[in-house]
């Protein structure tokens, strides 16, 4: 298992930005963004895989992954954020190949979260 430990999440008002970071020890050549609102599941927002993005729907343009390999950390940039942006929001590493890259299964190693309130 790699650790990675998020930074970055914040209060912010509606049409703010944010951008969250994570640390990566260990090696891993994907990564993603995932995040849940309170009695919602978890969804992804982003990943990364060798240099390629994918984007789920909700992250409509708004949304930036990069993955620093000089400095291990993976960013998640979000422009025009929304109340509906509002959830603790994780960084997930290690993919096993077996499911789509943004369905939570697909990835095993997990950080603690960071918070994103968006108020209106």
């Amino acid at each position: 298992l790699v650790r990675l430990v998020e930074s970055g999440g914040g209060s912010v008002e509606t049409g703010g930005s944010l951008r969250l970071s994570c640390s990566v020890s260990g090696y891993t050549s994907c990564a993603a963004w995932f995040r849940q609102a309170p009695g919602k599941e978890r969804e992804g927002v982003a990943a990364i895989c060798t240099g390629s993005p994918f984007y789920a729907n909700s992250a409509g343009g708004r949304f930036t992954i990069a993955h620093d390999t000089m400095k291990n950390t993976v960013y998640l940039q979000m422009n025009n954020l929304r109340p509906e942006d509002t959830a603790m929001y994780y960084c997930a590493a290690e993919r096993m190949e077996r499911a789509h890259i943004l369905d939570k299964n697909e990835w095993n190693s997990w950080g603690q979260g960071t918070q994103v309130t968006v108020s209106t």
